[in-house]
């Protein structure tokens, strides 16, 4: 009998989750229907003009079909149109050998390999000093402010200084790249760390106290575990910034390899399809660093019990 009643319960759950998530899946498609289709309608408004001019030089009257038809396949549109950027994505990924410099597979693995790194200097560099910030008022009065006043510094001003620097001591490849990143990324972290050690409240405390707990142990078995929520939410927004990190650090590189370069190429030679294409590629980066930082977050939770 007990079992007959969890059978409709459990198909309950199911529908019911179901339903939710046809839902979100909707909304979803709706805002993409309305970002395309927006999209498309400012291609035709910004590409419109140069197909108006090529028409009044060659003496002729184009209709309103011929118009739209020639802004959707301009070799240098103003804005290009969304297929044109899925088949320039199809072209450099699938159709060009990985190897190639031509392949944005390659461009984004040079990019990827400089974001990692900067983002594991800016996770560590965070956490270390979160942790001192919390334990030692000297850190907190000093450290935490000069922290928020290095983000007011805007990081294109910063990194073809730190690009020339160091490469007057010998310093190239990754690393100037890496720091870059980790400069954009360690805040975040920061931030998120001291808020999450500081999340147990003072009762939580004063019971560890009665259990005569050491610093550490108050540390390991209490702070660190309450921080964990506030750390995972704060690497998403730390291996996003790891990523723009190194895109603008590519900039000033010589425009030579990772996506970076590849929109600077674009930039030199009118080719805004491929900047477009370039960006794309590294919005779905971004995107995957972000859906597997979040995937680790919900393994861990669960692991400490402390999944929602």
């Amino acid at each position: 009998m007990a079992h007959a009643v969890r059978l409709p319960s459990a198909r309950i759950f199911v529908e019911q989750s179901g339903g939710r998530f046809m839902r979100k899946l909707l909304a979803v498609l709706t805002v993409l229907a309305v970002i395309i289709v927006g999209w498309y309608g400012a291609a035709v408004a910004l590409n419109a003009k140069w197909v108006r001019d090529q028409a009044t030089r060659a003496g002729v009257e184009v209709s309103f079909n011929a118009l739209v038809a020639d802004t959707m396949q301009q070799e240098r549109p103003v804005l290009p149109a969304p297929h044109q950027v899925v088949q320039e994505l199809w072209k450099t990924t699938v159709q060009k050998k990985i190897t190639s410099k031509r392949s944005l597979v390659f461009h984004a693995w040079i990019t990827l390999s400089a974001t990692l790194a900067g983002f594991i200097i800016g996770t560590v560099a965070g956490i270390l000093l979160a942790v001192g910030i919390v334990h030692n008022r000297a850190m907190d009065m000093s450290v935490m402010p000069w922290a928020i006043a290095s983000q007011t510094i805007p990081i294109l001003a910063i990194a073809p200084m730190i690009i020339v620097v160091l490469n007057s001591i010998g310093v190239q490849g990754l690393l100037p790249k890496a720091f870059i990143s980790a400069y954009l990324s360690f805040f975040p972290v920061v931030v998120g760390m001291v808020k999450g050690l500081r999340a147990p409240d003072a009762m939580q405390l004063d019971l560890m106290k009665t259990y005569s707990a050491s610093k550490g142990a108050i540390f390991w078995k209490l702070r660190l575990p309450s921080s964990m929520p506030y750390f995972f939410a704060s690497m998403k927004i730390a291996i996003a910034a790891a990523l723009v990190g190194a895109i603008v650090a590519e900039l000033p590189a010589g425009a030579i390899r990772g996506l970076g370069a590849r929109m600077l190429t674009g930039s030199y030679y009118g080719q805004t399809i491929q900047i477009w294409s370039a960006l794309f590629m590294a919005a779905l980066l971004a995107a995957c660093l972000v859906g597997i930082v979040g995937m680790l977050q919900r393994l861990t939770l669960r692991k400490m019990g402390m999944a929602s």
